[in-house]
């Protein structure tokens, strides 16, 4: 996600599943949006790092959110997948410290890491020859094969690489106070995430020349 100074959720990009997208789509992005309008309904003050309060508050709300999403996904999908059990342990293990420490700066650096590892697992498993995006998303896109596979879990993780390359940068500029925490968490919530929709729409072709089952409807 979604996905802040105060805990920046985040939702990590995926590509849609192939079916329930919607619910999947919620799932992911709906407690990045908690977060978000928790802390622009409970911030104030002025500078980087000064909303404190609403950064907590979120934050809160945001693990919530998140325990919410995982049991939704169980009950309506009947699975959790990978990639929100570890994006649901990276936000728990974060919200804890920033709550504890009363340190935003937790929240803004736990999307580089999370981008960070989906990176290092996906480029890995791609030098290995081994499609852990396929995993990850437990084979959601039908008839992918897999040298498909290979090539989407080649092309996320240069764009979570990326994705983590440009976080880390907005931390620098913050902690330096040429960026505020407002601006990152807009970019975080609303750039990400068409970002990642955008970047999701360049890999369609990758996966129709490589076997992506399509709905006998759109053939028509």
């Amino acid at each position: 996600m979604s996905d802040q100074l105060p805990t920046g959720p985040e939702t990590v990009p995926a590509p849609p599943p192939a079916k329930h997208g919607w619910l999947g789509f919620a799932i992911d992005f709906g407690p990045l949006l908690v977060f978000f309008l928790t802390y622009k309904f409970t911030s104030g003050g002025t500078g980087a790092f000064a909303a404190t309060t609403g950064a907590i508050k979120a934050t809160v709300a945001f693990m919530i959110a998140i325990v919410a999403a995982m049991i939704v996904s169980k009950w309506k999908l009947g699975r959790i997948s990978p990639m929100l059990w570890i994006s649901s342990i990276l936000v728990l293990g974060f919200g804890a410290l920033t709550i504890w420490f009363h340190d935003e700066r937790f929240i803004v650096m736990k999307p580089t890491i999370i981008y960070a590892a989906f990176a290092a697992l996906l480029l890995g498993g791609w030098m290995l020859g081994k499609p852990m995006l396929k995993y990850l998303l437990q084979s959601a896109l039908e008839g992918v094969t897999e040298r498909g596979w290979l090539l989407l879990s080649r092309n996320w993780g240069l764009f979570f690489a990326a994705l983590g390359v440009a976080n880390h940068v907005m931390y620098e500029l913050i902690q330096a106070g040429r960026m505020s925490f407002d601006m990152w968490l807009t970019i975080k919530v609303w750039g990400v995430t068409a970002l990642s929709f955008l970047f999701t729409l360049t890999q369609v072709p990758v996966m129709l020349k490589n076997g992506l089952a399509v709905p006998e409807e759109t053939n028509r």
